[in-house]
């Protein structure tokens, strides 16, 4: 027994031994360079806490001092305070938490856009046009955003009573919502142009993108599709797997998607086609323009890449940088860039960043010529340019977003109409002539035919 305790004692004093040496040698490898950063960082920090003339708000300098640190490496190597985080990680993952409305605030008033279909809000009889004036017995006017997400957001299951006044009948109502899981749906749109042509149009690439777009073209296919139109326009871009699973809906086995490449190689990737779906030779056409970024690029840069679809709209962003997010201690995130994505023929579509106001202006400035550009002739001939060529042997070029095919502009707006939209008009207007007229509500909202 006693020699049994002992072997333990023993064991347990050389695992600890093992450990401290670990610590030892692992302090050994940390970069010098960053210790001295992290001593120097500190430093200056306490000299401003003790001296400064006024009281210094320590979180806040800190985190000033990540978002700098990082914004001089490129700009998408981000700071992420705990706020943001939470809404971007409910936003990508698919769901949140609340009582499952879209809102407006007008005129201090929280306006309810639409109740979500099938969410606690549209089951307890909450209507578009209903106005909340208080929520839990307390008054709701003048709420800005993050405040109605404060007190409407909640853990699944528990309640908040919400008041509202109804314009149509002109009476204040009590509702008792209990919160639950709402989806965030990122397919914005699935329908049929005509009896054979599919229309799916994509808003993000979040966790849940890959069965959406799924369950679009299955319902598509069941109503005649026999070809596709895939909208990616103002698609920011979101998950790569999300991407490349997309992605392998329309293009064959083995094929690759997309490749990247960075300083560490246990982070590079080489993701290729591995399933096999009825869509792979569906005529496709896919559109970008401008706010196509990042995952929407890969999408269309390997659909180019391959000859499989025709690339219709503007040239897309130009963001070929892949970012891995790091969760700190109290919550909030950093994003930083692992590497580089490359299209199947060997393209950059990162745009150079050296002047980062410049970066974001050069989208508004571009200038294009519309029509058909499928020998990609204005590109080739400019010596900015690295070319490569599509499967088919077209020319394309590195190093500026995916130029389609087929240059089509979006239809500029006027100063007057741009006044308006920014000012939302159309949509006070709107609600304005419905609380007006009640009875459009009853007459329309579930006969498109009639209404048109």
């Amino acid at each position: 027994m006693f020699k049994s305790k002992t072997n333990i004692l023993i064991a347990f004093i050389i695992l600890l031994a093992g450990i401290l040496i670990g610590l030892q040698i692992n302090k050994l490898f940390v970069d010098k360079s960053v210790t001295e950063g992290s001593a120097k960082f500190d430093e200056v920090l306490n000299y401003t806490q003790k001296y400064y003339y006024q009281d210094v708000d320590t979180k806040e300098l800190v985190d000033d001092a990540i978002t700098g640190m990082l914004s001089a490496l490129d700009p998408h190597s981000v700071y992420i305070p705990p706020a943001e985080q939470i809404g971007i990680e409910e936003e990508f993952r698919g769901n949140f938490e609340g009582i499952g409305i879209e809102f407006q605030i007008i005129n201090d008033t929280i306006n309810v856009v639409s109740p979500i279909s099938g969410g606690p809000s549209e089951n307890v009889g909450i209507e578009a046009g209903d106005r909340i004036v208080k929520i839990n017995s307390k008054s709701s006017i003048g709420f800005t955003n993050p405040d109605v997400v404060k007190n409407l957001r909640g853990e699944k299951g528990t309640k908040v009573d919400v008041t509202i006044y109804r314009p149509s009948v002109k009476k204040i109502l009590d509702f008792e919502i209990y919160r639950d899981q709402i989806p965030i749906y990122t397919v914005d749109a699935s329908l049929l142009m005509s009896d054979s042509i599919g229309y799916v149009s994509l808003s993000k690439f979040a966790e849940t993108s890959i069965d959406e777009v799924k369950q679009a073209l299955e319902k598509l296919t069941k109503l005649g599709m026999k070809k596709l139109i895939l909208d990616l326009r103002n698609n920011p871009g979101g998950y790569l797997n999300q991407a490349f699973q997309v992605a392998d809906l329309f293009i064959d086995d083995g094929k690759l998607i997309v490749y990247t490449r960075g300083r560490i190689a246990s982070l590079d990737d080489n993701l290729r086609a591995e399933k096999t779906y009825s869509y792979e030779n569906i005529p496709l056409v896919v559109l970008i323009n401008k706010g196509s970024a990042s995952a929407s690029e890969i999408v269309s840069g390997a659909i180019q890449d391959w000859d499989r679809g025709i690339i219709v709209g503007e040239t897309s962003f130009g963001k070929g940088l892949v970012q891995r997010p790091f969760l700190l201690e109290d919550s909030s995130a950093v994003r930083i860039t692992i590497s580089k994505y490359y299209t199947p023929s060997g393209r950059a579509i990162q745009r150079d960043y050296k002047d980062k106001e410049e970066y974001y202006n050069e989208v508004l400035d571009r200038v294009e010529v519309e029509g058909d550009n499928t020998e990609h002739k204005a590109e080739v001939d400019s010596t900015k340019t690295e070319i490569f060529h599509t499967n088919g042997g077209r020319p394309v070029v590195s190093g500026g977003g995916i130029t389609p095919d087929f240059i089509v502009k979006n239809s500029a707006l006027t100063d007057y109409s741009i006044k308006l939209r920014s000012g939302n008009i159309f949509y006070k207007f709107a609600r304005r002539y419905i609380d007006s007229n009640p009875q459009l509500i009853t007459n329309y909202q579930n006969n498109f035919e009639l209404f048109k």
